[in-house]
């Protein structure tokens, strides 16, 4: 069972950054994928950024240039720095554990992100 720990969200102005972190139990070097998802109220949820075990990373186009995902080896996480936030990107945000093309899936609890004046 892989536990991923989502941390960094909060309150944050319009054209702030915010650095989100998931500390995962499972070598983030070593899966198929990790990535990053949210979920706004009423809405789906959406993939915003991943990065595959051969490191090549993919981003929504809604937040290309603005966010950047990472993976760390000595603390086993996976970060994603987010700059320029507008409101729109107020959402829950979830940290995602691919071990294979066909998984399994898994999930951190997921962290609150607030854009607002």
């Amino acid at each position: 069972q892989v536990q991923l720990v989502e941390s960094g969200g909060g309150l944050v102005q319009p054209g702030g950054s915010l650095r989100l972190s998931c500390a995962a139990s499972v070598n983030v070097f070593a899966v198929y994928k990790m990535a990053w998802y949210r979920q706004a109220p009423g809405k789906q949820r959406e993939l915003v950024a991943s990065i595959t075990k051969g490191g090549l990373s993919d981003y929504a186009d809604s937040v290309k240039g603005r966010f950047a995902i990472s993976r760390d080896n000595a603390e086993n996480a996976v970060y994603l720095q987010m700059n320029s936030l507008k409101p729109e990107d107020t959402a829950v945000y979830y940290c995602n554990s691919a071990i294979s093309p066909l998984g399994p899936n898994y999930w951190g609890q997921g962290t609150q992100v607030t854009v607002s004046s």
